[in-house]
């Protein structure tokens, strides 16, 4: 994405030829400054690469999320729609049907 803003490549910057003139530029010193010029392309490119693929991961995370976002609130619409259809069940109700499960397993009437 960002590649096709850059003009230059670290390829082009290497292979450019620069026209000599009497009162040119020392070709070293042009050589060793382009040098450190491809480094720095080679890592932008390297690290616009890794962001473009870390962004692309957090985009399909971010879809996932989103997707299970939904499915849980329409599961929570169905459980609220559903239990408001059935009466409260509240702890008396549950002490009481397990004092009567135990008398079925144990066999006691209190």
């Amino acid at each position: 994405m960002y590649q096709n803003k850059i003009e230059l490549s670290p390829q082009e910057i290497l292979e450019k030829e620069f026209k000599i003139d009497t009162r040119g530029y020392r070709l070293k010193e042009v050589d060793q400054y382009l040098d450190i010029i491809i480094k720095d392309y080679e890592k932008f490119y390297t690290i616009i690469n890794d962001l473009e693929k870390e962004k692309a991961d957090l985009l399909g995370e971010i879809m996932r999320l989103k997707q299970e976002l939904r499915t849980l609130k329409t599961n929570a619409e169905i459980v609220k729609n559903s239990s408001s259809d059935m009466p409260e069940v509240t702890n008396v109700d549950l002490l009481r049907r397990l004092s009567n499960l135990e008398k079925m397993v144990y066999g006691k009437d209190e």
